[in-house]
């Protein structure tokens, strides 16, 4: 190690990356569930250890509230200046993005020139986060529950501070809204390091357990012969068909037809794989934390912490159609591809961990460069492969150091940053919470300055115990839904004639608290005292999720007509949003009771445009035209359908796992194959089969990321 003692300094600077504007709000709560690509089979669940399936069955997110979905950017991109913030010392240079979620974006090496992290040449939003917009590339903290961080593309609060070494650090910190649970990130590089330490603490300021999940993901270049190398001779297995299996490392069996397929290769090296899968490795209680990927020559990243994140875990897309198309979607076409490596606090993404009620976790990471003897670590001798990066490892950061590391910082963890020194502004929903808790946060505060237009109605509730009147903008804004703003509002006066505004949003907080019976009573009482079409929606979330489909439908149908009418002059921007949400919601359910008809007649009605001042037209995007192409096919028309499929269709928000675009590919295919069969006569075959041989997917399409079985004819 090196002792040189170049001051260490923490500065603002921008990264000009081409991006697509994040977009607005989706202002519809978030009543549903969202898809889970990651949630385990209860049935699997019997297998496993007991610790284990326990924690994976223990306090799964119902929904999202009380955060809304961001599902309003596109693919059209732009030269743009994103706020960043650097912490450099002369041997590494790390830039980090305050404004979307504090993500890690670069860990330049200065000495050798090497871009330690996969660093995407693009800002391009995808729908992989809990609360929607994702996007790859560089160390993203997770917190909330299993997937990536509702908080993903939000701004957080950010400051330099005191370091314990006497330098500079760099403070991030946020109320994460999912579990209600403040935390921070402290990043600071000891003079003359080699290594950026990353302190971490999540506190539970209530007075009862909280769920808690934490996993730091870092993408790391895509390259053929890197090696992820890790102290484990067994991982769980988990993959597309929801199966959590454990098996050897390095060598593992991978499934193209499906799991126990006799195929096996070295998951160590994930480029040798066909198809997407997790890897969580089984690392003993007494062995270091650690996680590297090295490449041909012995040389890349490495990822280590104090013993409390304890699992470890590698993420590989596969060389596969599917997982490629995956990596061009993300990024450039052409410019490489990425892997992840992950630490987290359970062994597997698909536990959470019980949080005491006052208690606080906090761990330290290190992230930098390594070099290894590549005769070891390409060697056929698993245990002396990993043992040379182990080796190099401790030479470089002693396992003691990173642990004394540790207590130095946590004498600095409680340590308020100078007002002067603030460097960037997050949400007001934590100074709302301090507000309403008191809690006592050192280290991490959250001003009454920061409360803006979104938490002033709920402040004016706590304050007065009067829920106010709706706002001038037609469309409501968030609700809480926490266990005490749920008793708020249950106590909460109106105005006079608003009884029916306060009884939709305690319906949504009931809905989130699993209390759906109750939610639709709440629901029913506002309609009955003012037809809103918000509540015609929410009571129609709740039909489709009892499997009243018709009725789902008729409420989705009368509740978009009834706020078509209502925003058709309003000049108000959020009008064009609110319909298209709306109208998304709503033609899916359409076409599952057959009311082609309807469905048809809300994608053809003209709505204002974005700017609330363009003249109304159809809704246009990708999803839209998705849909355009599932209802021709729904109205008995394939030809159209296949059309709009030809002329191309990009969905900007298609979720990790959704298979809608395949889908629809196939059952449009079947259709004009049987189209064609009633016309020549011709003797029934297998539909399935047939579409896929003289109908191919085409590879824009192709998003599929589970191993795909073979058709009929061919097996």
């Amino acid at each position: 190690m090196t002792t040189d003692t170049t001051a260490t300094t923490v500065r603002r600077a921008t990264v000009r990356i081409p991006a697509a504007p994040l977009g607005p709000e989706n202002p519809l709560p978030a009543l549903g569930e969202r898809g889970q690509p990651h949630r385990l089979d209860p049935e699997q669940r019997q297998a496993l250890p007991p610790d284990m399936a326990r924690q994976i069955g223990y306090a799964p997110l119902r929904t999202v509230l009380p955060v809304r979905v961001l599902d309003g950017y596109g693919r059209d991109r732009a030269p743009v200046e994103l706020d960043a913030l650097v912490v450099e010392n002369d041997r590494l240079r790390a830039t980090v993005l305050p404004g979307l979620g504090g993500r890690l974006y670069s860990l330049l090496h200065k000495p050798t020139g090497r871009e330690l992290l996969y660093r995407n040449p693009v800002f391009q939003p995808a729908d992989f986060a809990l609360a929607g917009a994702w996007f790859s590339g560089g160390v993203e903290w997770n917190l909330g529950a299993t997937g990536h961080a509702a908080h993903t593309c939000a701004p957080l609060h950010a400051a330099r501070v005191t370091a314990p070494d006497g330098g500079e650090m760099l403070r991030l910190w946020e109320w994460e809204r999912l579990r209600d649970l403040p935390f921070q990130v402290d990043l600071w590089l000891p003079a003359g390091s080699d290594f950026l330490y990353v302190g971490v603490r999540v506190r539970n300021p209530h007075d009862r357990t909280v769920p808690l999940y934490w996993w730091s993901n870092t993408a790391v270049p895509e390259i053929p012969d890197t090696r992820v190398l890790v102290s484990a001779d067994a991982a769980w297995q988990f993959d597309y068909h929801r199966a959590l299996t454990r098996v050897p490392v390095p060598r593992a069996q991978e499934a193209p037809g499906g799991p126990g397929a006799p195929d096996s290769a070295d998951l160590t090296y994930p480029t040798r794989f066909e198809h997407a899968a997790d890897h969580f490795f089984d690392i003993a209680d007494e062995d270091r934390r650690w996680i590297a990927a090295l490449d041909g020559q012995g040389r890349g990243l490495v990822q280590t912490s104090t013993d409390r994140l304890r699992g470890r875990k590698l993420f590989r897309w596969g060389r596969g159609r599917g997982g490629r198309r995956w990596q061009e979607w993300l990024t450039e076409p052409g410019t490489g591809g990425y892997l992840e490596i992950q630490a987290g606090l359970a062994r597997t993404q698909l536990e959470h961990l019980p949080m005491a009620a006052e208690s606080e976790v906090s761990w330290l990471e290190a992230y930098g460069p390594l070099a290894a003897d590549p005769a070891h670590v390409h060697g056929a001798d698993w245990p002396a492969a990993r043992a040379a990066a182990a080796t190099a490892l401790e030479e470089a950061l002693p396992r003691a150091a990173l642990d004394a590391a540790r207590t130095a910082w946590l004498t600095r963890a409680d340590t308020d940053p100078d007002p002067a020194d603030v460097l960037a502004t997050g949400s007001g929903w934590g100074a709302l919470e301090v507000e309403r808790g008191r809690h006592p946060l050192p280290g991490t505060p959250f001003p009454p300055a920061t409360l803006g237009a979104a938490q002033q109605p709920w402040l004016e509730l706590l304050l007065s115990g009067v829920f106010p009147r709706p706002t001038a903008d037609p469309v409501p804004g968030p609700t809480l839904v926490s266990p005490d703003w749920r008793e708020l509002l249950e106590a909460a006066d109106t105005y006079p004639g608003n009884e029916w505004y306060r009884d939709y949003h305690l319906g949504i907080a009931q809905w989130a608290a699993g209390d759906r019976a109750q939610a639709v009573r709440s629901w029913e009482r506002s309609l009955a005292a003012h037809p809103s079409p918000w509540t015609l929606r929410a009571l129609a979330v709740a039909d489709a999720a009892a499997d009243r489909t018709e009725q789902a439908a008729q409420r989705y149908a009368a509740g978009y007509d009834a706020l078509a009418d209502a925003l058709a002059d309003s000049g108000w921007p959020s009008a064009h949003t609110a319909l298209r949400a709306y109208a998304l919601e709503a033609v899916p359910v359409l076409l599952a009771a057959s009311r082609a008809e309807d469905a048809a007649r809300i994608l053809d009605r003209p709505v204002p445009g974005p700017d609330g001042q363009a003249a109304p037209a159809p809704l246009e995007g990708g999803r839209v035209r998705l849909l355009r192409a599932r209802t021709a096919l729904a109205q008995g028309d394939p030809a159209r359908a296949r059309a709009l499929l030809d002329e191309g269709v990009a969905v900007d928000d298609l979720a990790e796992g959704d298979e809608v675009l395949s889908d629809t590919w196939y059952a449009v295919a079947e259709a004009l194959l049987a189209d064609d069969a009633a016309a020549d006569d011709s003797a029934p075959q297998d539909a399935r089969a047939r579409a896929r041989r003289e109908h191919p997917l085409p590879a824009a399409y192709d998003f599929r990321m589970r191993p795909q079985e073979p058709p009929a004819a061919h097996r």
